[in-house]
């Protein structure tokens, strides 16, 4: 299954002929300090990319897509999906952004087309997102997109050496839905 494109982004599987392009986003350790994985070299980037699930909606798996500029045929970011359960109807997604393309509505755009088809297509009944509680333009991006915040848990994570709080983001099928249906309307 591929996910339909949007006004300005093609979202596609990642592969391995992306790991330069991949490496120069991802490698930035300000832009990604909230991040679980930094790649410090290339090598990381391909090793990243063969841990990856090669088929789509397997669970206990992860998945990820690319975000690629269509104007520009760059890949500007990616967005990963955690298929969780073995019941495999919930979902974790993270997205990442290139910091040349902040704050132009890119991660907005790429995550609810991701949403539509997790909802519509795959027919999952809940999807969340792991934020840390200082992340506040995940934070903002997630709010903007109908999740409500179900949890904060205090120093539940051990990333780039030290422990960290969590905070769970999450929306129902039948939430995105009427949302969508809104929008539309």
């Amino acid at each position: 299954m591929i996910i339909p494109e949007t006004q300005r982004l093609n979202i596609r599987p990642v592969s391995v002929a992306d790991k330069e392009m991949v490496f120069e986003y991802r490698s930035d350790k300000e832009v990604n300090k909230y991040q679980g994985w930094i790649p410090e070299t290339i090598t990381d980037v391909e090793v990243f990319i063969d841990k990856t699930s090669r088929q789509l909606n397997v669970p206990e798996t992860w998945f990820q897509f690319v975000l690629v500029e269509k104007s520009i045929n760059q890949i500007i970011g990616d967005i990963g999906v955690h298929f969780l359960d073995k019941e495999n109807r919930q979902v974790e997604i993270g997205c990442t952004l290139n910091k040349d393309f902040h704050n132009k509505g890119y991660a907005t755009e790429a995550v609810e087309r991701v949403l539509d088809f997790l909802f519509f297509d795959l027919k999952k009944h809940r999807v969340i997102a792991s934020i840390d509680p200082e992340n506040n333009s995940s934070i903002r991006l997630v709010e903007r997109l109908g999740f409500r915040k179900e949890a904060h848990f205090i120093e539940s994570l051990y990333l780039n050496g030290k422990w960290v709080d969590d905070l769970v983001y999450a929306i129902l099928d039948r939430e995105w839905t009427e949302r969508r249906l809104s929008k539309h309307s």
